[in-house]
């Protein structure tokens, strides 16, 4: 079994990195069986947007904090580990932003898109799914779309539902709402079509966050889940995403 192994900048990443490479060997992204990020899970999510072309499957494995999308370390042999782990397949969302010179953005995201305010003005936006209008302004900081896999990340801070993975839903969760003030969010099927349209744009501008990418002075927004940008992920048998997922929901 063939390993390409990636670091973060920890001093724990590296000397993590160093002992795998001298024990299994280093190979290219192109020619390993198994991609290997060591860090957190935002050091996850940069290599599924490295690498999910090359359609590998990924084993983490966690130097960072919470490590939801990673594996714990481990001393046992990494090959067994990866043969008995579990499968994840993540879908992530496309996202389609203008700004305000009619320039187009497109990135994919596998935790969430997320609007924000960028003064100390609120937002003000407004939301259609499958082209029709189902809040005509909502005012707030922000608001996101996550999928599954992402909905225990900065959707579960902004008090969004967590989602199953096989449920086949994206969760829409507003960020500090103030008008409509008793809205909480919604749950959408994952082949929804989600469009955001920011009012008054000059004087409250926003802008917009696909994973790690950002773009500014964002007009409008669309978002589609991808089907063509999945992602392996493999995940220990002992804890699979299933299980992480059912746990996050009864933690205290």
């Amino acid at each position: 079994m063939k390993f390409y192994f990636s670091n973060s900048k920890s001093k724990e990443a590296i000397e993590a990195k160093e002992y795998l490479v001298s024990k299994y060997g280093q190979n290219q992204p192109e020619d390993a069986d198994i991609i290997v990020p060591i860090g957190g899970d935002g050091f996850m999510l940069k290599n599924l947007h490295d690498f999910h072309q090359l359609n590998k499957p990924f084993f983490g494995i966690n130097c960072g904090s919470v490590g939801f999308l990673m594996n714990a370390k481990n001393d046992e042999d990494l090959e067994i580990l990866v043969k008995q782990s579990h499968e994840t397949i993540l879908y992530p969302l496309q996202m389609n932003a203008t700004d305000s010179n009619n320039k187009s953005f497109n990135s994919i995201a596998f935790n969430e898109v997320s609007m924000m305010r960028q003064t100390h003005q609120a937002s003000k936006i407004k939301i259609k799914i499958n082209e029709i209008e189902r809040i005509k302004e909502l005012v707030c900081d922000g608001v996101l779309v996550a999928t599954a896999a992402g909905s225990t990340a900065y959707n579960l801070s902004a008090h969004g539902s967590i989602i199953p993975l096989n449920s086949n839903l994206l969760a829409l969760t507003p960020i500090s709402a103030f008008r409509p003030r008793r809205w909480r969010g919604a749950l959408l099927q994952h082949n929804s079509n989600i469009k955001f349209e920011v009012i008054d744009n000059i004087n409250r501008p926003v802008s917009v966050t696909a994973d790690h990418s950002e773009f500014r002075n964002i007009v409008k927004v669309d978002i589609i889940s991808s089907q063509k940008s999945s992602c392996k992920i493999l995940l220990d048998s002992k804890h699979s995403m299933e299980e992480r997922v059912l746990k996050e929901q009864f933690y205290s």
